[in-house]
């Protein structure tokens, strides 16, 4: 069995193809899909989080607004840029995202991706400390945050407070029990996966990967996932830790599927990205049966316990929840997913 959920970009543009014009629109119908796809029986609803683009960014309004509008979904990120983020806004905004949606949230972080604008963390506030990169920065701040999920007192208590104060040391508020070990790490190397293990978070793997040997992605994703494992494992923590990867999976049921994806299908393709060789993964696109057949073959799925299916959020909320219905009815059973 596998959870099986969906990857949103947020993406709008005013054009007339697009049937998100303008960020309400993408807000709104992401509720919406979020809705459809826990009445489907899907099991997550993840966003991405870009600035200074035409996409989601900040996430926790969003989120809130899908808990309280749902009961069982899961609902997380994927991921949030680490260098942007001031650790303890980020723990009050959590706390209170997880409390409406009933301990739900599954929030993915990572150190950041390739940027819209030149040193975008910069407008934000935020630079590396002397002799630490952009990532470092981006991990610290991850620490921080991790740490203070903690929910232990550290701050000191004013003499004569607005309001009374429980005794001792105080936490920020709202604290979110469990939250903790609902944080996940979007790793795109061996190296951070292990690090995010160490560190007990659950892992996020994308279609993105650094290159670091050569051969086809959903190997070397299949290697990561392992590796993260066993560092998990040597690093001793209670709990059994979770890993999810990304698709684009698309089954082709009708003509109005052919049209917008037959032929869309591809292989793995290699190329530098911030200056790292990295390897981007396959997209699926055929009928259920030849789905089927070549999900099989993909051993980072088979590694996973978590598939997020990407959507093109652009062509609206009916179809979405149609191709997410899709694979949970035509390729999902076939393969022991469901």
């Amino acid at each position: 069995m596998k959870r099986i959920g969906f990857l949103s970009f947020g993406h709008w543009s005013p054009t007339s193809r697009s049937e998100t014009r303008s960020a309400r629109d993408t807000l709104l119908q992401a509720i919406d899909l979020a809705v459809a796809a826990e009445e489907l029986g899907a099991d997550g609803a993840y966003f991405r989080v870009h600035h200074f683009a035409r996409q989601l960014a900040s996430p926790f309004p969003l989120l809130a607004a899908i808990g309280a509008r749902t009961r069982r979904i899961e609902i997380g990120t994927a991921v949030i840029d680490m260098r942007y983020e001031n650790p303890l806004s980020l723990v009050e905004d959590a706390g209170a995202a997880d409390l409406i949606a009933g301990g739900r949230l599954q929030l993915g972080l990572s150190r950041g991706s390739p940027e819209q604008v030149i040193d975008g963390w910069r407008h934000f506030g935020y630079a590396p400390a002397e002799g630490e990169s952009d990532a470092d920065m981006g991990r610290r701040h991850a620490e921080v945050f991790l740490d203070l999920l903690k929910g232990e007192g550290f701050a000191e208590p004013h003499p004569r407070p607005m309001f009374p104060n429980p005794p001792g040391l105080l936490r920020l508020e709202p604290h979110s029990e469990g939250l903790r070990e609902r944080i996940w790490w979007g790793s795109a190397s061996d190296a951070t996966a292990v690090w995010a293990a160490r560190h007990g978070m659950n892992l996020q793997s994308s279609t993105l990967k650094a290159d670091e040997t050569g051969e086809p992605f959903h190997i070397q994703q299949a290697r990561q996932i392992r590796r993260y494992r066993q560092a998990w494992k040597e690093a001793g923590h209670a709990r059994a830790p979770r890993v999810s990867v990304s698709r684009s999976i698309v089954a082709l049921v009708n003509d109005r599927d052919r049209a917008y994806f037959e032929g869309g299908g591809s292989g793995d393709q290699v190329g530098i990205i911030d200056s790292m060789r990295a390897v981007f993964g396959r997209s699926y696109a055929a009928e259920p049966e030849r789905l089927i057949e070549a999900l099989r073959a993909d051993e980072a799925i088979a590694e996973a316990d978590t598939l997020l299916l990407t959507v093109p959020n652009q062509l609206g909320v009916a179809y979405n929840a149609h191709l997410i219905e899709s694979i949970l009815t035509h390729v999902a059973p076939a393969l022991g997913w469901r």
